[in-house]
């Protein structure tokens, strides 16, 4: 590998059936180029949590040479996105009072504010991964987005923090350094999704974000240009397959297969003529089954994981600011029909949500699959250069306090 110019950003997906390595090349008008993407099938991962070690590095060091080996380009540091039923996310407000001569809003009194906002009891099991500024108030003046340079004797911030457990912090960070890669930081999955998918005007307006994983599904919900509440739920495309896997009565390898190949989330987009071979267990001759019966299949789980979503954005006092609809990506979104159900569930516009914003081999990552993983490097090329970590828990002790000035290059 001949180039290794900080110019180039790496963005590691590891997710619960696959794992995707995205490299993007910053270029001379300080837009993004895809030079090089990777996958490999996910053995070690249930449910977003590292469950076997070495078979969870294996596959990181395939995805991440066949990314090499496209761009050229050696990996060293990588944004790796982070995902699970342990991602918890809450609203925090802080308060910190404006000194000085002229009570004018320094970049200090910002990154005060957030910390306060920040100062939360959590068990010692957890740390926080992101603390992302909704917006300010100074002086009971609501809505401002930025306020440095404003003057005023009070500011306050509405804050949203995303916390997860230590454990699975250690051992994505274990995986990725054993890999041979450093962890630059560890991105919230539907945040870094959100980055590659979502216009300014869908957040402005108000908009979820549904990222559909193998093991899991995604929530962000954004409203006024910032995120308000991400949640998780223990559901994926995992259970589609193995639903099929038992309904058709195949092997999960084949269930997959059929999955991606004929699967419809909504029994009305299909033809009752249609038809389909589905191979048998132990040995068995293959049966010729009508395609009808494997979305009579599909669609009760999809509607089961669209109710969960429902029932979320309805107990956290969202359903009324989604003017701007549904964007489901990640791997379950290319299911057919699954916007189409969506909209039925939701009585909102849903439209799939494919990476963006980026140049160069767009070709190799223009689905839904890519998503998290272009918006990785997205994430990295805004941040601020990270400093060296000494390893995993002087990363996760230290990692905290160079995150404060890369807030606003996140949500503003």
């Amino acid at each position: 590998m001949a180039r290794k110019i900080d110019r180039f950003v790496a963005g590691l997906d590891i997710g619960t059936t696959k794992i995707c390595c995205v490299i993007a090349e910053k270029n001379a008008a300080g837009r993004l180029d895809i030079i090089g993407a990777g996958r490999a099938p996910s053995r070690g991962m249930r449910k977003g949590v590292v469950v076997n070690v070495d078979q969870t590095v294996e596959a990181l060091k395939a995805a991440v040479e066949e990314a090499e080996l496209m761009a050229g380009v050696s990996v060293e540091r990588a944004w790796v996105g982070i995902a699970g039923g342990h991602i918890r996310g809450f609203n925090s407000r802080g308060v910190v009072a404006i000194t000085g001569r002229e009570r004018e809003v320094s970049r200090d009194d910002v990154e005060r504010v957030v910390e306060s906002a920040r100062a939360v009891q959590l068990p010692t099991d957890r740390v926080i991964f992101h603390a992302l500024p909704r917006d300010f108030l100074m002086d009971d003046q609501e809505g401002i987005r930025d306020p440095i340079g404003m003057s005023g004797s009070r500011l306050e911030a509405n804050v949203h923090i995303v916390t997860g457990a230590v454990s699975s912090l250690n051992n994505i960070t274990n995986c990725v350094n054993r890999a041979g890669i450093e962890v630059a930081d560890v991105v919230l999955e539907q945040l870094a999704a959100a980055m590659a998918t979502l216009t300014p005007d869908e957040k402005e307006l108000g908009v979820a974000l549904v990222d559909i994983g193998g093991g899991t599904t995604d929530l962000a919900v954004f409203m006024d240009g910032s995120i308000c509440h991400t949640a998780v739920l223990p559901a994926g495309g995992e259970h589609f397959t193995n639903d099929i896997a038992v309904g058709l009565r195949t092997p999960t390898d084949e269930a997959e297969r059929i999955k991606i190949k004929y699967g419809c989330a909504l029994a009305s987009l299909v033809e009752e003529d249609q038809t389909i071979e589905v191979p048998s267990v132990g040995g068995r001759r293959p049966r010729v089954l009508s395609r009808h019966i494997l979305s009579e299949i599909l669609q009760p789980r999809t509607e089961e994981i669209f109710g969960l979503l429902q029932e979320e954005i309805s107990r956290a006092g969202f359903e009324s600011v989604l003017s701007s609809g549904l964007v489901v990506t990640g791997g379950g979104a290319m299911l057919e029909g699954m916007p189409e159900i969506a909209e039925q569930i939701f009585d909102l516009p849903v439209r799939r949500g494919m990476p963006a914003g980026v140049g160069g081999l767009t070709d190799g990552i223009s689905s839904p699959i890519h998503a998290t993983a272009v918006g990785l490097t997205i994430y990295g090329a805004s941040a601020p250069a990270p400093a060296a970590r000494p390893g995993v828990p002087g990363f996760m002790m230290g990692r905290m306090g160079g995150r404060v000035k890369s807030w606003f290059a996140e949500l503003f």
